[in-house]
């Protein structure tokens, strides 16, 4: 099992095998809060007012086009729900790979480096 640290120094790489469920609930740990729902990993986060929820947007858009793996958002006035999974494995049926884990921890990293309340 990765830590989220260790989630944080990987990049994203190309992939075509899934995790299995063993790993998936393995790797969970590492970013809290997010839920597993299906074939995907989902969390939701909360801002202040909706300018809040864009400029996280921004800020994330960033590091997912970096890292060549784009979410599903999900925005509202002050919250943001956002979706990993890979569309690649599973022979094109999608799944859930590292990918999905690593970009987790950084959408996390950006959230609590700008935007978490104390």
């Amino acid at each position: 099992m990765l830590t989220n640290s260790q989630l944080l120094e990987k990049k994203c790489a190309p992939t075509k095998v899934a995790l299995t469920d063993a790993e998936i609930a393995a790797y969970l740990p590492a970013i809290t809060g997010w839920q597993r729902d299906g074939q995907r990993i989902v969390k939701v986060f909360d801002f202040k007012n909706y300018y809040e929820t864009l400029a996280f947007i921004n800020a994330i858009a960033y590091v997912v086009h970096a890292e060549d793996h784009h979410p599903e958002l999900t925005v509202t006035y002050n919250h943001c729900r956002i979706a990993f999974d890979t569309h690649s494995v599973n022979d094109g049926k999608g799944g859930l790979s590292e990918n999905d884990f690593i970009c987790a921890a950084k959408v996390d990293a950006i959230f609590q480096q700008s935007f978490a309340r104390a």
